[in-house]
């Protein structure tokens, strides 16, 4: 494997690593063969089943191809000091599993072989569109996208029917939603969880695509003080301030119990949400549509497997990736995770499952957090602003120009 320089290690994670060389040599031109090792992440908590998956994924490609894959699952703890520092000392993968935060900080100094050389003749029309945009950075494509998720709004059919309203016909824009609001605050219930101790993609974020705005583009430009971020930030503090959050929306981390207990319209959530409800059985339950405001958005991660640019073995390793998020392995993969599959016509696995084909139909609405290479380093300034709007300390238009001017000395370093 070629060697990442010590000083773009320490570019990419502020210790005694990061980066690398932006060298590909081998290209798309080498031969598929030969040897490549793959890391990927426990997706479930069925070991023996995940075997099952990646052994008929990593055999079919070796007999096609007389390619050796072997398949090595390491912990999410830490992932990525683990990736950085084996590929510096150069005994790190061939292929990885990465999501959309780590692409752009990896892409952007080197570290991931550009795939568009590798593609000709794939099928990328059946990707979901919104699924490319978590492995495009720049106009190049540094990954293929093998599953997704989507967040959106979990009702509880009988707080439903104890405001009045029609669980056949639930809100689908702001308007909407505050009307309930103000039903479920009259009749002691909280409207909609809020984690403000959490990620911004789960709290901040969505109102503010829905809003029409966002956050700071790929190329540095800052939007979240503009009209669609303060609308954002407008809107959250007033459902804290009528009480249709929880009173510990400034920092908590989780409102479960609040939403077990009966206590609460709708809570945001994902397939995770759907396999715990359906196991507990408790709460008789309808899913809503992502809300829209001036736009009709929601988060959603995108997983996907990248090529680092030092791999020994680059045509394999580009094969292996677009053998294994092609149509039929992506049905095998996500049968198993019960994630949605990043292609559309791989979609059909939940046929059978109205709940996740329903969340399946909205990851056209999907956006993936903030795709640059500061997305990490600027949540912990953007959630500062925002608790101290939500305990009465900034206005919302002072907490988007303080987020704004936090992001612009961020991504000007």
């Amino acid at each position: 494997m070629k060697k990442f320089s010590f000083l773009t290690l320490l570019l990419v994670i502020g210790l005694v690593a990061a980066g690398c060389s932006n060298d590909t040599s081998g290209g798309a031109e080498g031969e598929v063969g030969g040897e490549i090792t793959v890391w990927a992440h426990p997706f479930t908590g069925d070991a023996e089943k995940e075997e099952e998956m990646w052994d008929k994924i990593s055999t079919s490609f070796q007999e096609e191809y007389d390619a050796e894959v072997n398949i090595e699952i390491i912990p999410w703890a830490n992932r990525d000091q683990k990736i950085l520092t084996a590929l510096a000392a150069n005994n790190g993968p061939d292929v990885f599993y990465a999501i959309p935060d780590q692409m752009p900080q990896y892409a952007d100094v080197g570290m991931l072989l550009e795939l568009d050389p590798y593609l000709e003749g794939y099928d990328m029309d059946d990707f979901v569109d919104s699924a490319l945009v978590s492995t495009t950075w720049k106009d190049k494509l540094y990954g293929l996208p093998i599953l997704q998720s989507v967040d959106t709004l979990f009702y509880n059919k009988s707080v439903i029917e104890a405001i009045g309203e029609d669980p056949e016909n639930l809100p689908e824009t702001w308007k909407e939603f505050e009307a309930w609001a103000v039903k479920a605050k009259e009749q002691g219930f909280y409207a909609t969880s809020f984690q403000g101790g959490g990620s911004m993609n789960n709290t901040l974020y969505p109102y503010i695509w829905q809003a029409g705005g966002d956050i700071v583009s790929a190329d540095n430009e800052v939007l979240i003080n503009g009209e669609g971020g303060v609308e954002a930030f407008s809107f959250i503090n007033k459902m804290y301030k009528n009480g249709w959050i929880p009173e510990d929306s400034v920092t908590a981390m989780e409102q479960n119990a609040l939403w077990e207990d009966g206590q609460m319209l709708a809570i945001l959530g994902s397939g995770n949400t759907l396999a715990n409800l359906q196991n507990k059985g408790k709460i008789d339950f309808v899913i809503g549509p992502p809300l829209k405001n001036k736009k009709q958005a929601a988060y959603g991660t995108t997983g996907m497997f990248v090529v680092p640019s030092n791999t020994d073995n680059p045509a394999t390793a580009a094969e292996f990736v677009k053998t294994l998020t092609n149509a039929e392995n992506q049905r095998t993969f996500n049968k198993v995770t019960q994630y949605i599959p990043a292609r559309e016509s791989s979609k059909d696995i939940f046929d059978e499952q109205p709940f996740l084909s329903q969340l399946a139909s909205y990851t056209q609405y999907t956006l993936p957090g903030v795709i640059n290479p500061k997305g990490r380093d600027i949540m912990p300034m953007i959630q500062a602003q925002l608790q101290a709007m939500l305990e009465g300390d900034v206005t919302p238009q002072e907490a988007a120009d303080a987020a704004a001017e936090a992001i612009e000395g961020a991504v000007s370093q």
